[in-house]
C-alpha cells in the first residue's frame, strides 16, 4: 500500500490554538505529514513583517507536536520548490487561500504534477495577526 505524504507550510509563529487545528486536520488526511516552516526572509516576503519567535524556536515547536512526522525549513514561496525536495502529495492550506488568486495558482502548479490542495477552515478569531494586535494594544495601555 501507497502512503500518502502531506505537506502543511506555514509560519507557525507566535503558535496558537489555529496553528494545532491545521496540522491535527492535516495529520488526518494523509499518512506522513511534514510540516515546513518558512524562514524569516520568506515570512518577511509574504506578510510584509518579520515573525516574533525565530526560526529555530518556531521549528522545535512544530518538530514536537504529535500529528508531525517530519519539520522541515521551508525556504520558499513557491511551494514547487518544496515538492522538488520532499515529493508530497498533498498540501494542506488554510481556506483563506480559497479562490485566490495565489490559491489558483498553487492549485494549477502543483496539480500538474499531480498534488492535491486540500484546504482547512482557518482560525479568523485566533491568528497570529490577531495576538500581534493584542500584544500591541496592551503594550500601548500599559505605557510600555
Amino acid at each position: 500500500m501507497t502512503k500518502v505524504v502531506g505537506y502543511v507550510p506555514g509560519a507557525y509563529d507566535m503558535f496558537h490554538i489555529g496553528h494545532l487545528n491545521i496540522l491535527r486536520r492535516a495529520r488526518s488526511g494523509c499518512d506522513y505529514l511534514i510540516a515546513g516552516v518558512v524562514t524569516d526572509e520568506v515570512v518577511r516576503r509574504a506578510k510584509g513583517r518579520d515573525p516574533v519567535i525565530p526560526l529555530a524556536e518556531r521549528l522545535e515547536i512544530v518538530r514536537s507536536i504529535s500529528y508531525v512526522d517530519r519539520a522541515v525549513v521551508d525556504v520558499s514561496t513557491d511551494k514547487m520548490v518544496m515538492w522538488r525536495q520532499l515529493g508530497f502529495d498533498v498540501i494542506f492550506k488554510g481556506d483563506d487561500w480559497k479562490e485566490t488568486d495565489k490559491g489558483r495558482r498553487l492549485e494549477r502548479d502543483l496539480g500538474e504534477v499531480g498534488v492535491r490542495v486540500v484546504y482547512s477552515p482557518y482560525t479568523a478569531y485566533t491568528s497570529s495577526t490577531a495576538l500581534r494586535r493584542l500584544v500591541a494594544a496592551n503594550l500601548a495601555n500599559d505605557g510600555s
